[in-house]
């Protein structure tokens, strides 16, 4: 069964998908194009799912191409792990979905040229039918990359040549200058949002000595700090981001893209919108934090009197999600402090820990249709997440019987030795699926929940005198509670209506309650991990708290739970639902034969009632 090549939740309406239809009817741009330019210094999380859902799905909807771009200009932070593992997230995240839509080069090609008509020369989309002559399709786009060994995404590294000469350009346009204060002085200088900066002392060096000592400061002549590259805009402007920002600054830096050829460095504002120039991107969209950056977007591109179509930016309002932390910072503290077990620990946010707890790409992708883009800041309820999880894994999940803790049933009218071989729906949801084999025999375990020697009122499973029937199989009795030296409970001895299964004469004769139950002697054991919300309160960072002082002490739970003897062969790119309990996936700690499971959700929002006690 198929998880990942289901169509989507039809394509949703706002206000970027308004322009780019806009812009679409007026045929703008030969070609709709958008990015997803993810930094490689951390893992991707939920927010960056919202991120790529709408880029590439863009794209998708508008017939164009959403390229992948490591905007790796910063070699301090960043490494070939985080490129590695960004590939692998948004590969599984769009694969069956907008595989086609994303746009990798040639590895090695770089722009040598821009042609006069603003063709870009050096760009070659990452379609499918690249890869269907070396393989069939396959599910992940990594595999694809395997298979087309000369894909890569971009780099925002791989334009620093082209980046140089902008730069260049702009010294000899008088736009740009070589600026030799501090960082505290520069920043002094700078002012503040309520009062006007002051022109730098070098700000009116001529474009000659500029050239010299920005080329020097590329041959790595100064030291880190020494010198900085700077726009010459506006000291007095009220968006402090145009008062002269830096272009360049020195970093003696091994880069794990281009290794030590670079001692200089772009900053983010000015390479960002000129790789968008350089990949022919029409559509750059960016979270609203990035809103009082475009003047500064806008400006490099147009003082550099570079040929049209240029790129424009867009914003949206980032994902903030209840019960949930998404700085990078924290995101961090919560791995090196041990409090979770790695970056893809299936309590983390991260897109690598949303896929080891068993969430598919199309419940993320159906979140994500679901919370809308706008221009608003604002915070997600978890639990619109958790229904989009639950509505998937509904329909795909093949049900099995497991129980968690259990206390042992005889059934005392079955013949010892006896074994039955009963049919299970594997899935009510999907006819397809069909059905299985379960045993049934004369010792069950049920759930320790289902047993009340005390019941409560409206208690409508197994208790003292009451009946109850077996999921799949017959209805029971409790004649009597067998219990050790201590007063606990080890065994229930039942009788079960030999006739009250599925076909049998007494088949429809109604009892108040089901249970799930495992044949004793055919159960498997496996490592259950019960995860929960890593968060206690909705807002982790509320009034400044800490926010680990609000962490779940039972956000994870492990425990030794019977399980039907199907499971033995479970797979993990299958989802299961264990029936009564929740939905689980094979976890990759799964080795040498142990099977361990991760609970993905509950059946039902548990949290609900937490929050209606309190």
């Amino acid at each position: 069964m198929s998880l990942e090549n289901k169509e989507a939740a039809p394509a949703p309406s706002d206000f970027i998908r308004d322009i780019v239809a806009r812009h679409v009817a007026e045929k703008k741009y030969p070609q709709i194009h958008t990015r997803f330019p993810p930094e490689p210094n951390g893992y991707l999380h939920i927010g960056h799912a919202k991120s790529i859902c709408l880029n590439f799905g863009i794209a998708r909807e508008f017939g164009g191409v959403c390229n992948l771009r490591m905007d790796d200009t910063n070699p301090a932070k960043e490494d070939v792990e985080y490129v590695d593992s960004i590939q692998e997230d948004v590969n599984w995240l769009i694969s069956g979905w907008a595989d086609k839509e994303l746009g990798l080069k040639e590895k090695g090609k770089t722009p040598e040229t821009i042609s006069g008509d603003g063709k870009r020369d050096f760009y070659f989309p990452a379609i499918v039918e690249q890869a269907s002559s070396l393989s069939p399709l396959v599910k992940q786009s990594s595999d694809r990359l395997e298979a087309c060994p000369t894909l890569e995404p971009f780099y925002a590294s791989d334009y620093f040549d082209q980046i140089y000469d902008y730069a260049e350009q702009l010294i000899e346009r008088g736009k740009a200058f070589v600026c030799d204060l501090s960082p505290a002085d520069m920043e002094f200088y700078r002012g503040a949002p309520d009062r006007p900066g002051k022109d730098s002392p070098f700000r009116n060096r001529t474009p000659e000595e500029n050239l010299d000592l920005f080329r020097r400061m590329k041959n790595g002549e100064f030291p880190d700090g020494a010198r900085t590259l700077r726009a010459k805009i506006d000291m007095a402007s009220s968006n402090i981001w145009l008062r002269d920002p830096i272009l360049y600054r020195i970093r003696h830096a091994e880069h794990h893209h281009t290794g030590a050829k670079w001692k200089i460095y772009p900053m983010y504002d000015f390479a960002h919108g000129l790789s968008d120039y350089i990949e022919g991107v029409t559509h750059s969209i960016c979270t609203l934090e990035f809103e009082v950056h475009r003047p500064l977007y806008d400006w490099i591109l147009e003082s550099l009197g570079l040929p049209r179509a240029l790129p424009k930016q867009y914003e949206f309002a980032r994902l903030n999600l209840s019960y949930t932390v998404l700085s990078k910072r924290k995101l961090l503290q919560l791995v090196e402090e041990k409090i979770v077990t790695g970056w893809d620990d299936p309590r983390m946010p991260t897109i690598c820990g949303i896929r080891r707890r068993g969430v598919t790409a199309e419940a993320l992708r159906n979140f994500a249709y679901n919370i809308g883009i706008t221009k608003y800041n604002g915070l997600t309820d978890v639990a619109v997440l958790e229904h989009a999880i639950r509505e998937d894994l509904n329909k795909c999940a093949l049900r099995r019987l497991a129980v968690l803790r259990p206390i042992k049933v005889v059934i005392t009218n079955f013949s010892e030795g006896k074994i039955e071989e009963l049919d299970a729906i594997n899935n009510p949801e999907d006819e397809s699926a069909g059905k299985r084999k379960i045993p049934f025999s004369r010792e069950l375990f049920i759930e320790q929940d289902d047993f009340k020697e005390v019941p409560p009122p409206k208690f409508f499973r197994l208790k003292p005198g009451g009946e109850v029937r077996l999921k799949y199989a017959y209805i029971i009795k409790c004649d009597e509670v067998v219990k050790d030296a201590s007063g606990n409970i080890t065994e229930l001895r039942c009788t079960a209506d030999l006739d009250s299964k599925s076909g049998g004469a007494t088949s429809a004769r109604k009892v108040k309650g089901t249970i799930h139950w495992v044949s004793a002697a055919h159960a498997i054991d496996a490592e259950v991990r019960l995860y929960d919300r890593l968060f206690t309160e909705a807002e982790p960072e509320k009034d400044g708290r800490d926010f680990k002082s609000v962490l779940n002490p039972r956000s994870l739970e492990v425990i030794t739970a019977k399980l039907e003897p199907s499971l033995k062969d479970a797979k993990p790119e299958l989802r299961y639902q264990f029936e009564r309990i929740g939905y689980f996936t094979l976890d990759k700690d799964n080795i040498n034969g142990k099977l361990v499971f991760n609970r993905t959700i509950t059946l039902k929002d548990t949290w609900a009632k937490e929050v209606q006690k309190v």
